[in-house]
């Protein structure tokens, strides 16, 4: 096996698969990536068993082969070679020799065989769609996520598939991120997946907010998502996702719509003195106005005043601020409605223009 082509064209696909290397790994060949020279360009592979991905190269294959390497390592390597460099590498015996201009590098290598690769992800419903619609769907909705949470099914997103609809749902039990878009499904019935933490990052690094397409597969225990130029595989979590529609509330009258950036700023003000355990802040409601108010064991107060639009009964309700100010930071619109049914029920969020996000935060006993 033989290859030259240019440091760039090289250090691009190793760049974009590098992130599933894990430093410590079980076996020693899941350390490495996979290159394969063959006629149609140059792929590197690279798994930790949960999450695959595969890059491409259109040119440099001078002789066909394949061969494991140190990721790392070849990485380092690349990166820190000349701007423009001729990069050759080519197999003597066991070990793999990196050249470019005055520099020669000796790796050890691994045989292709033993790297455990996903070829065939079984039947699928594929979806095609642009990449930022893709990208802002899980980036306005992962953050609710559990973090290792013993119910496993909720350390994931899950995604949903109806005909014409993508949705995806993060909650860790607390609150709830939903985002939906509408696309090109080729899929008569609705189907669930959950793509797990690690694979739910890599998408969000790698989908650029371009109009690219990308095509979106969702196979029996694998989701992939086909990018020019790269793919991605991930295994699912195996686990059924809580039926998120039954802790939507479902509001009348208590309607609340204010400024999102001035509700930002002062529940970012008033969570200062808030217990920094718990974070809470109690919400007081009365006609077109809204007071969140605060105190730590410390015996320290504060208190913000809002003009807002309200025309219901007052009310009195705590919160978790994190919790609101993520739910406030995912929305792009310039005002925020915030539906409210008790001081016991939760509350949604979602941006008055734009229907698509809606973010749920249960109460908290204040």
């Amino acid at each position: 096996m033989k290859i030259k082509l240019q440091r760039e064209e090289l250090l691009r696909p190793l760049q974009s698969v590098i992130g599933v290397v894990e430093r410590r790994q079980t076996l020693p060949v899941l350390g490495n990536v996979l290159l394969v020279a063959g006629d149609d360009g140059i792929s590197l592979t690279a798994t930790d068993l949960e999450v695959e991905l595969v890059a491409a190269a259109t040119q440099g294959v001078l002789e066909p082969g394949q061969v494991t390497l140190p990721a790392r390592k070849f990485m380092d390597i690349v990166r820190n070679l000349p701007e423009g460099a001729e990069v050759t590498l080519a197999l003597d015996g066991d070990r793999a020799v990196v050249t470019a201009e005055r520099s020669r590098f000796t790796l050890s290598t691994l045989p292709a065989s033993e790297f455990p690769t996903v070829e065939d992800i079984g039947e699928t419903h594929p979806l095609v769609l642009p990449q930022h619609d893709l990208r802002e769907l899980i980036d306005k909705t992962h953050f609710a996520m559990a973090l290792q949470d013993v119910r496993y099914y909720l350390n994931g997103l899950l995604l949903e598939l109806e005909p014409g609809r993508l949705r995806a749902v993060a909650t860790d039990g607390h609150r709830l991120a939903l985002g939906e878009i509408d696309g090109d499904v080729s899929t008569e019935r609705q189907q669930q997946v959950i793509v797990p933490r690690k694979g739910v990052q890599e998408l969000l690094r790698l989908l650029d907010d371009t109009d690219e397409q990308v095509r979106v597969e969702l196979g029996g225990n694998h989701i992939r998502v086909t990018l020019p130029h790269l793919r991605f595989t991930s295994k699912l979590i195996d686990g059924r996702f809580p039926d998120y529609q039954r802790v939507i509330p479902a509001v009348d009258d208590r309607v609340l719509e204010t400024s999102r950036e001035t509700l930002r700023q002062a529940l970012v003000r008033a969570s200062i003195l808030s217990n920094e355990k718990y974070r809470g802040v109690r919400f007081v409601l009365a006609s077109e106005e809204l007071r969140i108010q605060s105190n730590n064991p410390e015996q320290e107060q504060a208190d913000e005043e809002l003009a807002v639009q309200y025309q219901a009964e007052g009310m009195e309700v705590g919160f978790n601020a994190s919790y609101l100010l993520d739910a406030l930071n995912a929305i792009d619109g310039a005002n925020v409605r915030m539906g409210l049914v008790d001081s016991s029920s939760s509350t949604i969020l979602e941006d008055p223009e734009n229907g698509r996000f809606r973010y749920v935060v249960m109460p908290m006993r204040l």
